[in-house]
């Protein structure tokens, strides 16, 4: 696999899969850079430029073969087995995470779900029983969990998130609305809808 690839590149990556998928299921065998370029709004220059960085994925003349390159970007993104994944916070946005359907087809499975309200602690949510976040350190090493989605209140997120790095966990979708430090070898992603929500007011019309 090549090294030292651009995060913005990495970045774009699911969602060339996300429109290589819908095509395939439409029935289409192969594509070209410009109508992948159309359905994202970027350059077809730009398309084979990233995916270009992965070796040669297509062919001149003829485009990029759909199954394959769905394939190869699983194999870049290493979803070629389902990877378990934590829920941090069983409040509504965990609940919601928890019930959510479209993790399993790309990749990821909700297998735990951990909350430090005794209220909460042995409930169950779409099955799954909550467990208490005293004991979430020793169930995520042994079950080596990697993944956690943290959506915890701000005050408490970057204790548990040291909580989280201890358990060995290596990526964190975080919710709460706080930048978290972690480590160099442990990635972040941050989903704050009201930081989306302020920048689109910037764009209604008074």
């Amino acid at each position: 696999m090549p090294q030292d690839i651009p995060e913005i590149i990495i970045g774009r990556l699911p969602l060339y899969l996300r429109v290589l998928t819908r095509l395939e299921k439409q029935g289409q065998e192969f594509t070209l850079s410009k109508e992948l370029g159309e359905a994202l709004n970027l350059s077809p220059a730009q398309i084979r430029k990233d995916l270009s960085q992965f070796g040669e994925l297509g062919t001149r003349g003829q485009g990029y073969q759909i199954g394959f390159l769905i394939e190869k970007l699983r194999q870049i993104l290493k979803l070629e087995e389902i990877r378990d994944m934590a829920v941090i916070g069983g409040g509504d946005v965990g609940h919601a995470l928890a019930r959510y359907e479209g993790f399993t087809n790309r990749g990821f499975q909700v297998t735990n779900i951990f909350d430090s309200d005794p209220g909460k602690i042995g409930s169950r949510m779409t099955g799954i029983v909550v467990q208490s976040s005293a004991d979430m350190i020793q169930v995520l090493r042994e079950n080596n969990i990697k993944v956690a989605i943290l959506t915890t209140p701000a005050e408490s997120a970057q204790g548990v998130t040291e909580q989280l790095v201890e358990a060995g966990v290596k990526a964190i979708l975080n919710y709460a609305p706080i930048e978290l430090k972690v480590p160099p070898d442990v990635h972040v992603e941050h989903i704050d809808p009201a930081v989306y929500l302020q920048k689109l007011s910037y764009y209604l019309e008074e």
